[in-house]
């Protein structure tokens, strides 16, 4: 299912907090920021051009972030980044003059971080981000998992050393819990999602993913016409079409965001027009994308810069998981998780269907952007899925 983004601000510029968020000068900043993390190299770029010749296109471009700084997912970027902004504020504010991220491990800012815990909800990725940015700096972590976080995914948490705190209920119940707690404690919480009263430190999670669309712009040959982008709770999606909406003007690309069915609460917020919080259903084994309620500044960016809203299936998100692993003559292989390959699916599904290949503008000029946004982060389920373990075919690449 398509919809078109019919919302009274679409095609309106930024709010100016959120140009200044996504602006070309802060991610330069945080690309800064990055040359001073442990692993640090930019992501590759994969050209697909089998797959493009397959669906009657120019070009196909994915950024593999399954090589992100270990971590295997894009979010090492955003709370990670967060929290190392969050210690340098409180450094200046402790010692009464600036502190540089060059001064991170100091003894003066490692001491004030000591003191210093980070609290948040995951669905497995955001947590190691934000628990890697905890050891980094020297602080402690606390990360909320829902019932659904597989115990693998808790295992590569907690190998960060931080507290895993268990809540029964979904990702939604799980980002109340660590507020309530946070709160209690007097920790701060790095949330990728936001609320009232609580937008800031989601924006600098958003604004830590902007270093990896200056990587993927300065690799690109062209401009690319369409981005299809996966979308959980919003944050990667509105960073995506903001700063590609500030980056390149008036040759954005059009900008397609992708979910599962099972949990499509951007698709039905653009639906209602504002904000919606859906039902808790079956679950998706999309489940970095398994949220039902929208964050608000996402939904902000959002509902200026998105062109159109689309939803896909299990059968789509599965398919599309062995396609990367097994790819079109002369085509890389890619390891993709559940979630890592669904802006893909959306592609995949939009190219197949004749309605929704005219309604989106997809011609053979078309050049195509994609995020791989983890890689095989539950291996046991990957495996179950493609039929081999990601080492194996990564050894046949």
């Amino acid at each position: 299912m398509l919809i078109a983004n019919t919302h009274p601000d679409h095609g309106l510029p930024l709010d100016q907090a959120d140009a200044d968020t996504l602006s070309i000068a802060e991610a330069r900043t945080v690309s800064r920021f990055l040359t001073y993390r442990p692993n640090h190299k930019p992501t590759p770029l994969h050209s697909l051009a089998g797959l493009a010749r397959e669906t009657e296109v120019a070009a196909i471009h994915v950024k593999d972030e399954s090589h992100r700084l270990g971590l295997n997912s894009f979010k090492a970027l955003g709370g990670s980044y967060a929290v190392i902004r969050l210690v340098l504020e409180e450094a200046e504010r402790k010692l009464g003059l600036p502190v540089d991220i060059a001064e991170l491990q100091s003894p003066a800012v490692r001491e004030i971080a000591s003191r210093m815990t980070f609290g948040c909800a995951t669905d497995g990725n955001h947590g190691k981000s934000v628990a890697a940015g905890a050891r980094l700096v020297g602080a402690k972590a606390a990360i909320f998992v829902h019932s659904g976080v597989s115990d693998e995914r808790v295992a590569a948490i907690a190998a960060f050393g931080a507290d895993m705190i268990r809540v029964d209920g979904t990702y939604d119940d799980s980002v109340v819990e660590a507020e309530r707690r946070c709160a209690e404690m007097g920790w701060i919480v790095v949330s990728d999602t936001s609320w009232p009263g609580y937008e800031r430190i989601p924006a600098l999670v958003m604004q830590g993913y902007t270093s990896m669309l200056s990587e993927a712009a300065a690799a690109l040959p062209q401009t690319p016409t369409h981005v299809f982008i996966q979308a959980g709770v919003g944050g990667l999606a509105a960073a995506v079409a903001g700063h590609f909406d500030i980056l390149y003007g008036k040759d954005r690309p059009r900008f397609i965001v992708v979910e599962p069915d099972r949990a499509a609460c951007i698709f039905e917020t653009a639906k209602a027009g504002h904000p919606v919080k859906v039902a808790h259903n079956e679950p998706t084994i999309m489940a970095m994308l398994e949220c039902y309620e929208p964050s608000l500044v996402a939904w902000r960016i959002l509902s200026r810069k998105a062109d159109d809203f689309m939803i896909i299936g299990e059968d789509d998100a599965a398919a599309t998981m062995r396609r990367l692993a097994r790819p079109a003559a002369g085509d890389p292989a890619v390891v993709a998780g559940e979630s890592g390959g669904a802006g893909l699916a959306g592609f995949l599904k939009a190219a197949e269907d004749p309605e929704m290949r005219a309604r989106l503008g997809i011609d053979a000029q078309s050049r195509i952007f994609l995020i791989n946004t983890e890689g095989a982060t539950d291996k046991g389920r990957y495996e179950a899925i493609v039929g081999s373990a990601p080492e194996e075919l990564l050894a046949m690449a």
